[in-house]
């Protein structure tokens, strides 16, 4: 997480500023807020804006609640209506968001090669992908490596992951927008996500996804409308 800034007392600006340097801090301020926009940081969330968008979700988060047991004692229903919809991170043909799955149930693992519980759970995903994967449901297992992109994608392949899509976030966006959130503390976390883009429950820390507490849990969420 990034660690807090130290703010310059008012009295020590001098409020005679050259204009090129106003208008060089406008360009910097007006470029950060694009790139907010773009990795959907500034409205990701939305418990006000869009309350309508995700009036169902906790209802349906409600009865997910006693599904959590077993591998997915740590499962989390959400409590608040998050839009996760403009979260947006890199896939194979190029950038896109979590609108792209509207109408689908997602679930969002995110991982790096460096995080050993995440190696090891990886290939349950990979099973439950190939299980459940459909037009209604997909696992979208989001790669956070920061520097060689070929590592993770050559762990994939030593241990034979076959239905996973390829998504990646190296610039960690998706991950600092979801840490604000309060969804990510550490990895591997993964979200379930309904069909509007909003959040139905969170968990930390690996699972046997590809079991019966985990499959019950998704079909049962499969369900809902």
């Amino acid at each position: 997480m990034n660690a807090p800034q130290s703010e310059v007392p008012a009295a020590s600006v001098s409020s005679k500023v050259p204009v090129a340097a106003k208008l060089g801090a406008a360009a910097l301020l007006v470029a950060a807020l694009a790139l907010a926009a773009v990795y959907g940081i500034g409205g990701l969330g939305g418990n006000d804006g869009n309350t309508a968008k995700c009036a169902g979700t906790l209802d349906s988060a409600v009865r997910l609640k006693s599904l959590a047991v077993g591998d997915i004692a740590a499962f989390t229903p959400a409590e608040s209506r998050r839009d996760l919809s403009a979260l947006a991170f890199g896939a194979g043909a190029g950038p896109t968001t979590l609108a792209a799955w509207r109408g689908r149930i997602v679930l969002l693992n995110l991982w790096a090669t460096w995080c050993v519980p995440c190696r090891k759970e990886m290939p349950a995903l990979d099973r439950l992908q190939a299980k459940l994967g459909s037009p209604e449901f997909e696992v979208i297992a989001l790669n956070l490596d920061t520097r060689d992109p070929e590592r993770p994608k050559k762990f994939l392949a030593d241990i034979e992951v076959k239905t996973l899509a390829w998504y990646a976030d190296p610039s960690l966006a998706a991950m600092k927008a979801l840490q604000k959130l309060g969804l990510v503390t550490g990895l591997p976390t993964t979200i379930l996500i309904d069909r509007q883009g909003c959040e139905l429950g969170t968990m930390a820390g690996p699972a046997e996804w590809d079991r019966s507490d985990a499959t019950t849990l998704i079909t049962t969420a499969l369900k809902s409308r």
